[in-house]
Formats: structure tokens, C-alpha cells, sequence
């Protein structure tokens, strides 16, 4: 592959070094300055592009090592969003709670360059590889709180909320790209969670008019993507829940898979297939022939059991049933570390199983 994404590649985000760890445990205390933690972040950051690279990665990611959260600290950054503890958590299953949500408190816009500094250092200690940025998709804004956490005062319909959110991405897409992205990745849960109808059942509960939010989203995203500058690739990344190796919901693909594939200007998909839950592979028949990749994530992120390269050979054979194997990439099913504390593996599970996807890619593609 001589652009992104590439045959074997990884979602993003990696496990926090014990050194970050601790460094973050002491800042929340009040312990340590801001500016002694960035240190420490660079430090890690440096050494985990270092890791990626010698394994033979052609992208890199910074692992959202400055991150709590995959998204929130992302979408907080918006002008009218903000992060906020509430009495009623999100379950994941198992009963583990999620600490914040998100409440909409003022009109949406990008004013500020979010996360600008962080693509900025990633690519400057990057050697042989691509520098990828992760952000979350538009959808999360709605999704993880809706109307209820939308002040109607400042967005008496949703329509003006869904266009505001739009152009705002427009814009960070657009940032992105002068700061020299060319592989930016939207993390878009959310249309996974709409395969789920335990998932849709709590939406109608909550008051949320559900027929046409796959398109609604659809349009947002591509609302997005056309901020793309020419040479940056757009990947979208699917999962159903990634917390201290929880999950959220189930479902196959197929009742999103025709527009997800055909009415949103995505040129890869990140998808999780790491367990029956995602479903079969029979949805891959929507992708167009042509430039648009899937990345199968049939190995799990959520455990350290190492896949064998046999298993992920058969499962990639499977695939190709549906979409040619020239389509098809390899990749964890989901990160490490959407949040902070991180899955309930070892770092050094971690990076046998990044290993163990380029073995596998040069082996099926003859290179990675």
C-alpha cells in the first residue's frame, strides 16, 4: 500500500506507560505542574512512535497519551461543549460506569485549534512512518447525552445543532490538514451502536426521533470530511464500546451497512470483528469495488491471548468471500486504551499483538 491505510495498521490509542501514570496521578493531585507532565508525555509519546516504527508500522499514533478519553477531551474543546460528572452514569457491561458526559451549553463552533499541538509533535518525532491523528466523530456530541443535554434555549430544534456540529468538524478536518495530516481517522462508534435495537430502544426511551439519524449522521460526517485537504486519507473507526475491556452493545452491520459504506465519503473503515458480536462478513458486499478499504479487526484489543497467525489467515479468507483481498487491511479490533486506565492486558501483550498483525499482513499481502 502506498498510502493509508496500510495492510497492517492499528485504531490509535495504546496502553499508558507506568511512568505516565504515575506523572498524571500526581498532576490530578495537584502534586506535579502542567508542564512537568507534558514532559513526561512527550518522553512517552517519543518512545512509543520509536516502538511502532522498529515493529513496522508504516503509521503512528501519539497512543492519545495526553488523553482521559478517547473523545471527550477532544469534543470538549469545542466552543459550546463541556465535560461534566453526573449523578446518572453510562453502563458498560458488567456494571462498570463511565465517569463524565457531555452537555451542549452554548452554540457550537471550532475557534481554537483542539489537539493541534498534538498532531504537531507526533509529526515532528516520526522517521519512517505516517503520522496518524484520531479524533472522535460529530456523532458523539448527540449520541451520549441527546436532546436532554442540548440547552434548548440555544438550540430550540436540532437541526441548527446537527449543521453548527458539522461545519465545526469541517473546519478541525480542515486545521488538521494545514498542520500537515495526511491520515486522519474519525472514531465513530455510534453508527455501531445503531446495529443494536437494546441500543435503539433506549434512544426512542430517551425521547430521540431515531428514523433518520443514520442519514442525519451520514450528512454530518461527510459535512466533515469535505474539509479534507487533496492527500489526506479519512478513515472512520467502528467498534461497540472499548472501557477497562467492556463493551456496550452488539449487532451486526447490515442494517447500516449500505450507507455506511456508500453515502459517506470515508476511504477506509476500521471495523470491529474481533467477536460474534460484530456479526458475519456478509455487509462487506456493500463496499464498492475500488479505492475504499476495510480494515478487519478480528483481533481483539480487549484481552492478551495472542491470535494465531492461522486463525487471523482464515478469518481473513473469510472476509475475502465479500470484498477482494486487495480491499482488505488488518488491525486490532479496537485500541488499547480508549480511556486513560486502559484495557486488561500488558504492554508487552500489547505490542506481541501489533507484531503479530504485521507478520500476518506480509504474509496474506506480501508487505505491510
Amino acid at each position: 500500500m502506498t498510502s493509508p491505510p496500510y495492510r497492517a495498521d492499528h485504531v490509535g490509542s495504546l496502553l499508558r506507560p507506568k511512568l505516565l501514570q504515575e506523572a498524571r496521578a500526581k498532576w490530578k493531585a495537584g502534586q506535579l505542574p502542567a508542564d512537568a507532565l507534558k514532559t513526561v508525555e512527550d518522553r512517552c509519546i517519543a518512545e512509543a512512535i520509536a516502538r511502532q516504527e522498529a515493529i513496522g508500522l508504516r503509521a503512528a499514533t501519539d497512543g492519545e497519551y495526553r488523553r482521559a478519553y478517547w473523545h471527550y477531551d477532544f469534543v470538549a474543546g469545542l466552543d459550546g461543549v463541556e465535560i461534566y460528572e453526573p449523578e446518572q452514569k453510562i453502563q458498560f457491561q458488567g456494571g462498570v460506569p463511565l465517569g463524565h458526559k457531555l452537555r451542549v451549553n452554548g452554540r457550537i463552533a471550532w475557534s481554537k485549534p483542539v489537539m493541534i499541538d498534538h498532531f504537531a509533535y507526533l509529526k515532528s518525532h516520526v522517521k519512517t512512518a505516517v503520522p496518524k491523528q484520531t479524533i472522535p466523530s460529530p456523532s458523539v456530541v448527540h449520541f451520549r447525552g441527546g436532546r436532554d443535554a442540548i440547552d434548548a434555549a440555544v438550540y430550540p430544534t436540532l437541526a441548527p445543532f446537527f449543521d453548527d456540529l458539522g461545519a465545526a468538524y469541517r473546519k478541525a478536518v480542515a486545521a488538521f490538514g494545514e498542520a500537515g495530516c495526511t491520515y486522519l481517522q474519525l472514531d465513530e462508534v455510534n453508527i455501531a451502536y445503531l446495529c443494536d435495537p437494546e441500543q435503539i430502544a433506549m434512544l426512542k426511551a430517551r425521547g430521540e426521533h431515531v428514523e433518520d439519524l443514520l442519514g442525519i449522521y451520514a450528512r454530518m460526517l461527510n459535512e466533515a470530511i469535505a474539509g479534507k485537504p487533496a492527500g489526506m486519507t479519512i478513515s472512520m473507526h467502528l467498534c461497540r464500546g472499548n472501557f477497562r475491556s467492556t463493551w456496550v452493545a452488539k449487532g451486526g452491520y447490515e442494517p447500516v451497512a449500505e450507507v455506511l459504506f456508500n453515502q459517506i465519503d470515508s476511504d477506509a473503515y476500521f471495523m470491529e470483528y474481533d467477536t460474534d458480536r460484530a456479526g458475519g462478513f456478509e455487509p462487506l458486499r456493500f463496499v464498492p469495488r475500488g479505492r475504499k478499504i476495510v480494515v478487519l479487526g478480528i483481533m481483539t484489543s480487549k484481552t492478551g491471548e495472542l491470535e494465531t497467525t492461522d486463525a487471523l489467515k482464515r478469518r481473513i479468507d473469510e472476509a475475502a468471500k465479500y470484498l477482494p483481498l486487495e480491499q482488505l487491511a488488518l488491525s486490532p479490533q479496537c485500541g488499547f486504551a480508549s480511556t486513560e486506565e486502559g484495557n486488561t492486558l500488558t504492554e508487552d501483550e500489547q505490542w506481541r499483538k501489533l507484531e503479530r498483525c504485521v507478520e500476518v499482513a506480509r504474509d496474506v499481502w506480501g508487505g505491510v
